[in-house]
């Protein structure tokens, strides 16, 4: 009796010892055509893999509704960009209210909005896209956020153009068909939507450097990035454009092991990420850790402490 006693305590003992694992999480990801549904997909087979029992549906969705979505409980995880992350966490406009319930989990790379013209349109700065046709993300996602402060810097709104909107997919298919001559999108460089549309039309990729500075006025999370020359096809020099980071929320509720767990598997699977999106191919646990105005999850805090990343 004794013995079964000891037995059975030792088990209930192991069993409060065991890390508080999550069974499952909603992931959101991004519109179709774009990186983020690819990596978020290679996400899940790493996690699952790496932590027991764990399960992850992976769903489309876009930087502001990703960043909702987490913090209102209909996902646990998303994909996230630094500067409307940081909006949401203030409760600045497009969200209403402070974000609490959205922590970082890493930041994983450089994201970068483009202006793509069709070569023969006559758009050579933004204030020429006055009275054109421009196709862009669907509402909720951070580059049709960015590209309404790019025309209102440039003294433009909407109802100055002819505007659609949809994924990347739409958006190239617009664009071939002439039905469209401006593209803008926010992803990673060299973005598979627009290294497709320029296997069927010339494009320009247009120069943003003269707007930073107004854009900074809006969101100090705005940086100038280079895509490098050559990034596409017939593209001669280097071309400044608005910069930003891309990185993984989760709910500040899920489970502080989950989320280590998850970040671990992370740091150990950069070479992984990178196939997908090259940009990530000198990660390292301190980039992940950068402090982008997001509080960080403590699960990943207490990965990257460990792995000499924070203090």
């Amino acid at each position: 009796m004794q013995v079964a006693r000891l037995l059975a305590a030792t088990a209930i003992a192991a069993v409060l010892a065991a890390p508080a694992l999550a069974a499952e999480a909603k992931f959101m990801t991004g519109p179709q055509g774009g990186v983020w549904v690819p990596l978020g997909g290679a996400l899940k087979a790493m996690w699952e893999k790496a932590i027991p029992g764990f399960q992850v549906q992976v769903l489309p969705g876009a930087g502001i509704s990703n960043v909702r979505a987490v913090h209102e409980g209909k996902a646990e995880i998303g994909f996230g960009n630094s500067i409307t992350t940081v909006d949401a966490i203030a409760g600045r406009a497009p969200f209403k209210g402070q974000h609490s319930n959205v922590c970082n989990v890493a930041t994983l790379y450089p994201q970068y909005f483009q202006l793509v013209v069709l070569a023969n349109a006559g758009i050579n700065s933004v204030q020429d896209l006055k009275g054109k046709s421009l196709t862009t993300q669907v509402k909720g996602n951070t580059g049709e956020l960015i590209t309404q402060h790019v025309l209102q810097v440039a003294g433009l709104k909407y109802s100055d153009l002819k505007v659609s909107f949809g994924s990347y997919n739409d958006s190239v298919s617009q664009m071939q068909d002439g039905h469209a001559q401006a593209f803008t999108l926010g992803t990673t460089v060299p973005s598979g939507a627009v290294m497709d549309l320029a296997s069927s039309r010339d494009i320009r990729l247009l120069d943003l450097s003269a707007l930073h500075a107004a854009m900074r006025k809006i969101n100090p999370g705005y940086t100038l990035v280079t895509v490098k020359a050559g990034t596409y096809p017939k593209q001669d020099k280097d071309v400044k454009v608005i910069g930003y980071a891309t990185h993984v929320v989760a709910s500040c509720k899920l489970s502080p092991d989950t989320v280590y767990a998850m970040t671990k598997t992370m740091a150990a699977h950069v070479k992984d990420m990178a196939a997908i999106n090259k940009a990530m191919a000198t990660l390292t646990p301190a980039a992940m850790a950068e402090d982008i105005g997001v509080p960080l999850h403590p699960g990943a805090a207490k990965f990257y402490k460990e792995a000499g990343a924070l203090k």
